[in-house]
């Protein structure tokens, strides 16, 4: 039980001191070294069994912690061979030789990360991926459909036997005596219904494609019958067919006893126009004198028509509305049109900040521009602070340039500013577009060109006009 215990607890430990590890090189390595490829710096995995190798192993602590004093002494082999790796030299770290080595483990056992090939396999991208059907789907589909084929030819037969019947009646004989022309047909028809009765006796209800494997049957997530999707596809088509004979039957079966018994034909009554009804509302013609008035002048008398209801409902409509108006303005003090002009104009305003806020994560360095309001210079402050600081101090410069004099290597436009903070440069500068989006990296060059002379380390590059 012990040593579960211990072997637990080690576990513990050892997680814990991996994730000090990689915030200690979050903190103090990342903005000039990758996990697992040069950068700014060199990459850092195995880097502590090569200062082993050459025999100076404890060195390693003085270089992370003041690499300038170990180069200038001399002793060690291995800084005089990465001095120049990059042209910039590698900042002092606050950090215990026990911090160091919890870095460097980390590095050394850091692993990436590896999506599991088994989730999310697009057989697109992937050609070797095989989509294996949904089988307990399928197999749900093949009941309903061989149910419903069944069914069809259960329709089939018994349509096919109503119309041998009829046609073999007394009645449908006897209207075929009388029309010579109908004979053939009819022997024909009969001829053809007897085919059609036989041949779909030998339709099958399912697709032989099917297949039952009694290994898959004992898993849990088999079904005991694989039904492809091409078995699916099968049993569909049939049912479409067997429908269509389905259709073609009834309308056969219309036609034979249409021919012995006529259509009842309905009397078709004269039909008002609900248009002209609803639009209008007049009185039919052969209903006018119903509506006679009684005054007569040189033989002409008078209809007494109703309104067209179209013009009354919308004079009821113009009292409704001059009611609602009355009480919308005059009672409720409703909006004027000025009022309601200036609503829309600020819910036209929220929908271009709204517009504007999702558009400037498109700012690169041809359409960028520099910053002054106070509340971005703050943002932009503070992410100097957590990115730069390392290499440029307050601004005065250290390993990196002084970046408050009028000497710029790059030029000191926003455009040139945010292009090199974002893709870095070749003499040591890294990149921060991964670590920043477009908005910071405006925020944050705009800051850099806002600050105020400082003296720090000597000028350098060429000298350009006050910003």
């Amino acid at each position: 039980m012990k040593a579960y215990l211990l072997i637990l607890l080690a576990l513990i430990c050892g997680n814990q001191a991996f994730s000090q590890g990689e915030n200690l090189f979050k903190a103090n390595c990342n903005t000039c070294h990758a996990l697992e490829k040069n950068s700014t710096g060199p990459m850092l995995k195995g880097v502590k069994a090569k200062w082993t190798d050459a025999g100076e192993g404890q060195m390693l602590y003085d270089w992370v912690k003041n690499s300038k004093g170990l180069i200038t002494s001399g002793k060690s082999k291995m800084a005089t061979a990465i001095k120049d790796f990059s042209g910039s030299d590698m900042p002092a770290q606050q950090v215990t030789p026990e911090q160091i080595d919890q870095i460097l483990d980390f590095v050394d056992t850091y692993v990436p990360v590896v999506k599991d090939p088994k989730i999310g396999i697009d057989p697109k991208t992937n050609p070797e991926a095989e989509l294996l059907p949904d089988y307990g789907q399928n197999l749900n589909l093949f009941y309903a459909l061989t149910t419903l084929i069944i069914v069809l030819l259960l329709a089939i037969i018994l349509m096919s036997n109503s119309i041998l019947s009829f046609v073999k009646s007394d009645v449908f004989k006897d209207k075929l005596k009388n029309q010579e022309q109908d004979k053939d047909k009819g022997g024909l028809t009969k001829l053809v219904l007897i085919l059609i009765s036989i041949g779909t006796i030998f339709i099958p209800g399912k697709s032989y494609a099917l297949s039952f494997d009694p290994t898959d049957a004992t898993q849990a997530e088999m079904p005991w019958l694989k039904v492809e999707n091409s078995d699916v596809y099968v049993l569909i088509g049939i049912n479409i067919v067997l429908l269509l004979i389905v259709v073609y039957l009834r309308s056969l079966f219309n036609n034979f006893y249409y021919m012995v018994y006529k259509r009842k034909e309905k009397a078709v009554k004269p039909k008002r126009s609900k248009v002209a009804k609803v639009l209008v509302d007049a009185v039919p013609i052969e209903e006018e004198s119903s509506i006679l008035m009684d005054h007569e002048y040189d033989g002409i008398r008078e209809l007494d028509n109703n309104l067209p209801p179209w013009w009354l409902w919308g004079f009821y409509m113009t009292i409704v509305f001059a009611f609602c108006y009355i009480l919308y303005y005059h009672v409720f003090n409703g909006d004027s049109q000025e009022m309601e002009y200036k609503h829309s104009m600020v819910a036209a305003q929220k929908e271009i900040d709204a517009y504007l806020k999702e558009a400037a994560m498109n700012v690169d360095e041809s359409n960028v521009s520099l910053l002054t309001d106070q509340e971005a210079l703050g943002t932009g402050k503070s992410l100097f602070e957590a990115n730069c600081t390392v290499c440029h101090k307050d601004g005065s410069g250290d390993i990196g340039p002084n970046l408050t004099d009028k000497f710029w290597i790059y030029g000191n436009d926003i455009k040139t500013v945010f292009g090199t903070v974002k893709t870095g440069t070749t003499n040591g500068m890294p990149e921060h577009a991964s670590k920043l989006n477009p908005i910071q990296l405006q925020q944050v060059s705009s800051y850099v060109l806002s600050l105020k002379y400082k003296p720090g380390k000597e000028p350098q590059g060429k000298e350009f006009p006050a910003k």
